[in-house]
């Protein structure tokens, strides 16, 4: 039996954000740096812990802004996620992801994410989309085109069709650590 909760980081306990840290460490091989865990922090958390209280599942929907064609967007970004090596591919992601979907219709005027190789297929069979047009970010010298090499943002597929236009660039906002 396993439990989910939602909650902002405000909410949650030091031993919560300890055991999230973790599970984080351990799900990226220690290549989870304190830049990709600041950016899980202050918005919205997805838990899922089993009968005995242990964290099996972590997700994270923060705050970001974007420009695109003229209009500044409030960007539910999907970060953090990651599910125990035990359990994973039991459905456990799509509980925690499904959490942070409903969080981003509620609360923001589109949703995005950046996926590793490993998460990609979920989130595309969940109806997630590859951004297909430019985008950048702003810096703190101005506008900095991402690599060629950069994998594009995917948008949550209920909030593409509020008018987002391909042809335009989507810009981020500027943030320490990886730009998406």
């Amino acid at each position: 039996m396993t439990t989910l909760r939602t909650a902002h980081t405000a909410d949650l306990t030091a031993s919560e954000l300890t055991a999230a840290r973790a599970l984080l460490d351990d799900a990226f091989d220690g290549d989870f740096s304190d830049a990709d865990w600041a950016h899980g922090l202050g918005g919205m958390h997805a838990l899922v812990h089993d009968d005995s209280g242990a964290l099996l599942a972590h997700g994270s929907v923060a705050q970001r802004r974007a420009v695109h064609d003229g209009r500044t967007l409030r960007v539910g970004y999907v970060e953090s996620v990651a599910v125990r090596a035990d359990v994973r591919r039991t459905g456990l992601g799509g509980r925690v992801t499904g959490a942070l979907e409903r969080v981003i219709m509620a609360a923001y005027d589109i949703g995005a994410l950046s996926a590793s190789s490993d998460g990609a297929p979920m989130y595309v069979a969940r109806g997630w989309t590859e951004w297909s047009g430019p985008f950048a970010a702003y810096g703190p010298a101005g506008t900095i085109v991402l690599p060629a090499d950069e994998d594009p943002p995917y948008l949550f597929p209920a909030l593409v069709a509020r008018g987002l236009d391909p042809m335009q660039s989507l810009l981020f906002d500027w943030r320490e650590g990886d730009l998406l």
